[in-house]
């Protein structure tokens, strides 16, 4: 107990003595904190991307959400089905029920051009034709400014991600879809969902622009609860007017964002290795400076009876020090440059653009801290074990 406690109260006395002289390697130590802080900072404003997509799909779900589609479609977009089709959907077991009738939304998905603000290129945005369920199905929904379209008129409502980032969308204005003019009355939220990125608008006004006739491509509705979900699945199974596929919504858009989620991510890990490996290059340079500055001083120490060990934590804690701060540092400049900006991207899934905002959270925060904790780790190793192993006698003798 006596030798362990000797050894802290050296270990204490070592690395005090080693971060009281940090002002005077000022330059050295600078240059390792503000590297260790770039690389932080790329690598959670990268991945920071991801999850603002993820959570922009993930979001839109709900455990008591089923989405329905024909059977071997994996998108709306692949996906037809017939009025009598979707009004057995709405009738089966399971669904849950509104002083309207069922909650079941049968609904078009339809793509059209429009300019984005930020480039003025076009892009896919996706309209959507709904019937009134679609806001009882969707509990998220909510509208925050205007009001929501009337039945049988040529009026939309807009997603607040997309009236955001596309040009013509604006409160009050019009826009020309397919062979109508159609006046823009509402914007909607969905609590950062993928719906916000969509213009909503009557499914049979919808129908009859596109020449629809009264097909969709897909259902809607909310169940009485999650466990309701395998009942109502089977119920459609065994009826022979129906070939669908039933998925719970946080399902598909689990499926709808992985593609994307993982090519960001696989990007940003890469992206944060290559930059990582400069990094640990600039500590081992900081580190190793500091060793031969203090290289009297640490055979000093030894002569004394400082044990190894406490040498070789003392210069690890140094670098862990260092590495921590510039973590800090680079978590800080990610979280106020990249947490709720703006962007758009392509969901290849619907080949439609996707409004979303970066999120920094506390995981990536974390993530990008511990990151700076190996930088650190590896970057003042090779350097704690040069300064134990240098014979005390030529240490000692070196200016």
């Amino acid at each position: 107990m006596m030798r362990l406690s000797n050894w802290f109260s050296q270990l204490g006395s070592v690395t005090k003595f080693s971060l009281l002289t940090l002002p005077e390697r000022k330059g050295a130590a600078a240059a390792s904190i503000f590297g260790t802080a770039g690389v932080v900072a790329v690598m959670v404003g990268v991945l920071s991307i991801g999850q603002g997509f993820r959570h922009a799909m993930i979001s839109s779900g709900d455990p008591q959400a089923v989405i329905v589609m024909r059977s071997g479609a994996d998108t709306e977009m692949m996906s037809i089905l017939g009025r009598e089709e979707t009004r057995t959907i709405a009738d089966a077991p399971g669904v849950a029920q509104s002083a309207q009738g069922p909650m079941a939304s049968p609904e078009l998905f339809i793509i059209i051009n429009l300019p984005k603000r930020s480039t003025g290129t076009d892009a896919n945005v996706p309209i959507r034709g709904v019937e009134y369920a679609a806001r009882e199905v969707r509990k998220n929904v909510s509208l925050v400014s205007g009001r929501w379209f009337q039945t049988g008129r040529n009026e939309v409502v807009v997603g607040r991600g997309a009236a955001a980032e596309f040009t013509g969308l604006d409160l009050g204005g019009t826009l020309n879809v397919g062979q109508n003019i159609w006046t823009i009355v509402g914007i909607f939220s969905s609590s950062g969902g993928i719906d916000e990125s969509e213009i909503w608008t009557d499914a049979s006004i919808l129908q009859a622009a596109y020449r629809r006739g009264t097909s969709y491509q897909s259902v809607y509705l909310r169940l009485t609860s999650p466990e309701a979900f395998t009942r109502f699945k089977e119920a459609l199974a065994m009826d022979p007017r129906t070939n669908v596929k039933v998925m719970r919504q946080t399902e598909y858009y689990s499926e709808q964002s992985r593609l994307i989620y993982n090519l960001i991510t696989g990007l940003g890990t890469l992206i944060a290795t290559l930059m990582g490996v400069g990094a640990v290059f600039g500590a081992l340079n900081t580190m190793y400076s500091a060793v031969a500055a203090r290289t009297r001083e640490i055979a000093t120490l030894r002569a004394l009876g400082f044990g190894r060990a406490a040498v070789i934590m003392s210069i690890l804690l140094e670098s862990l020090a260092l590495a921590l701060v510039g973590g800090l540092i680079g978590g800080s400049l990610a979280y106020v440059a990249f947490d709720g900006y703006q962007a758009a991207t392509m969901n290849w899934q619907s080949f439609s653009q996707v409004a979303f905002a970066f999120r920094v959270t506390p995981g990536l925060l974390v993530q990008g801290i511990l990151y700076a904790a190996v930088i650190g780790c590896i970057g003042g190793l090779f350097p704690a074990v040069r300064a134990a192993r240098m014979p005390i006698a030529k240490a000692l003798r070196e200016l």
